[in-house]
């Protein structure tokens, strides 16, 4: 927990401005309910005194309120604008991790595993540094109750102490159970959360297979497993709570007891017995910290979950800008897991099929030829420039990548294809490049149509995907079976676009037709995890291995 305890330290120093109010709020109630008390003290003597001086103590009881209640008001806004500000950074910080390392991060942790932690373990542990600062304003009361008893009666401080000590060994046992228990509960959190977005991912096969309800089941099946978490929780609250609650009472009858008997013995006023009474309840007040101490065992139960993701190492880039060059790609020496020894020159311009059966490597190699995946072994390079030591702005400018179910982001259909960089002029003909200039024309706003209110079919969306690769792509163009959406027409077409219009550019087509191969200057065939044969397809048909691959993906 050392490094989840950390980033706690950090979010506090990320709470902004508000928590600078927060403290400040906290610190002064925390003073006027430690002088309330005394005078109220005064303010009693005076009145059975019938003191004329007792208006002034009832005014100033009157004013200490008032701050009080003042000091509350603000102190719950600051505890909501810093607790908002502070899981803003987390869920901003955690997002950048996640972007950051790419596609391996969903390979350890579920969609839905991530979207808890970003949304609801990020809000958990946003609100350590109202929890931390307004627990520890509750030392204040605790600590100046002692010194003002001591002041009264050193007696009724020694039984302050044993009182407190008790209470801190409560809350010491009660932060680190709770932790534990919280963990766990944030766990079974993420796995409802990760089942139901499998769930919708596959909502059209469960209702094509009418399995709605084995499905439901499988999804609350958790559920019993969150319950007994709770539980757990709930029990831990409500035991610390009546061990800490205890110790006041008692408290109360040992120092009324002491203090009745110096009253009687002369030494104490009534005034000053009831402000004692008072600094007792006052400095065993430090109990109430179990709610904040609660909320900062779930703090720091979300902040290690939120430390997990940085176990994932993000993909450092290089600067070197890429020099002159048509596009030759180059994997040396490559070894990843799923695919082994990869020793592949494609010369700039070229059109290259991958072609395999399902688990061949065939994605794993598009991966590779524009550094979503980076090998732990070997080098893929990009006109003799080690992908890792391109900027970011060079990779993504040279390398274009196309996929069978594109996932469209933006606000617009040309922010869709464009990502914000290029013209309207070069987004327009990369739409007509990819076929899809005719069905966007014909949207209520064209071009500037928001996503949300285009719906479009699986092979439109395949053709914005395409137009955004070709937007982006001025060397290397990456296919991973972008086009098994499209009708026979559309994909001659973008076939013949291929060929001719973008033939400048290196190609490399994951594909499952023979078409698509057989028209490729050169063919990889993978082959369990490698490279099998790499050549003409007119060469490789006379292999009855090599045409088994598309008779498989026929049948």
């Amino acid at each position: 927990m050392r490094t989840a305890d950390r980033l706690v330290a950090r979010t506090v120093r990320r709470g902004g401005p508000w928590l600078g109010v927060l403290a400040v709020t906290s610190v002064v109630g925390a003073f006027t309910k430690l002088a309330l008390p005394l005078v109220l003290g005064r303010t009693v003597d005076s009145l059975v005194a019938a003191e004329s001086a007792s208006g002034a103590w009832l005014g100033a009881c009157a004013a200490i309120v008032a701050v009080a209640v003042a000091c509350d008001a603000f102190g719950l806004w600051g505890a909501g604008a810093s607790s908002a500000q502070a899981s803003a950074w987390l869920r901003h910080r955690a997002l950048r991790h996640v972007l950051g390392v790419g596609p391996a991060m969903t390979r350890r942790f579920p969609e839905g595993d991530l979207v808890t932690r970003m949304g609801v373990n990020a809000e958990e542990a946003g609100r350590a540094p109202e929890a931390i600062v307004t627990g520890a304003a509750l030392v204040i009361p605790a600590a100046g109750s002692l010194v003002a008893l001591t002041l009264i009666d050193y007696r009724l401080t020694l039984t302050l102490v044993a009182g407190l000590v008790l209470i801190a060994l409560v809350l010491r046992a009660f932060l680190h159970t709770t932790t534990s228990i919280a963990g766990d509960y944030q766990e079974a959190q993420s796995d409802i959360a990760s089942r139901l977005v499998d769930a919708l991912a596959g909502a059209r096969t469960i209702a094509a297979a009418g399995t709605a309800a084995q499905e439901k089941r499988r999804v609350l099946a958790v559920l019993p497993r969150l319950r007994a978490h709770a539980m757990d929780m709930w029990r831990t609250n409500a035991r610390a709570g009546v061990q800490a609650g205890a110790v006041v009472p008692l408290l109360e009858v040992a120092v009324l007891g002491m203090g009745g008997l110096r009253l009687a013995a002369g030494d104490l006023t009534a005034g000053e017995l009831y402000s004692a009474a008072r600094y007792v309840v006052l400095g065993a007040g430090l109990g109430s910290a179990l709610g904040y101490v609660g909320r900062l065992a779930r703090a720091r139960a979300a902040a290690g979950r939120l430390v997990e993701l940085a176990a994932e190492r993000p993909r450092t880039y290089g600067e070197r800008p890429l020099p002159a060059g048509h596009g030759t790609l180059e994997l040396r020496g490559v070894t990843v897991d799923g695919l082994g020894d990869v020793d592949l020159v494609i010369p700039g311009g070229c059109a290259v099929a991958v072609v395999g059966r399902s688990g061949a490597g065939k994605s794993l190699l598009a991966a590779l030829a524009g550094r979503l995946v980076d090998p732990p072994r070997g080098t893929v390079s990009l006109d003799g420039v080690p992908l890792p030591d391109l900027s970011p702005e060079a990779l993504r400018q040279a390398v274009g990548y196309a996929f069978e179910r594109p996932v469209l982001v933006g606000d617009t259909v040309a922010d869709a294809i464009g990502l914000g960089d290029p013209a309207p002029e070069t987004v327009r003909a990369a739409a007509r490049a990819a076929c899809a200039d005719p069905f966007v024309r014909r949207l209520p706003m064209g071009y500037d149509t928001r996503l949300r209110d285009a719906p479009m079919s699986g092979g439109e969306r395949q053709r914005l995907g395409l137009a955004r690769a070709f937007a982006h792509g001025r060397r290397l163009l990456v296919l991973d079976d972008a086009t098994s959406s499209l009708d026979t027409v559309t994909e001659r077409q973008i076939s013949r676009t291929l060929a001719e219009d973008l033939r400048g550019r290196t190609r490399l087509i994951v594909t499952h037709r023979v078409a698509t191969a057989a028209a490729a200057d050169r063919v990889i065939w993978l082959d369990g995890g490698r490279v099998r044969a790499y050549g003409e397809h007119r060469v490789l048909w006379k292999d009855p291995g090599y045409r088994a691959v598309f008779q498989a993906g026929a049948s």
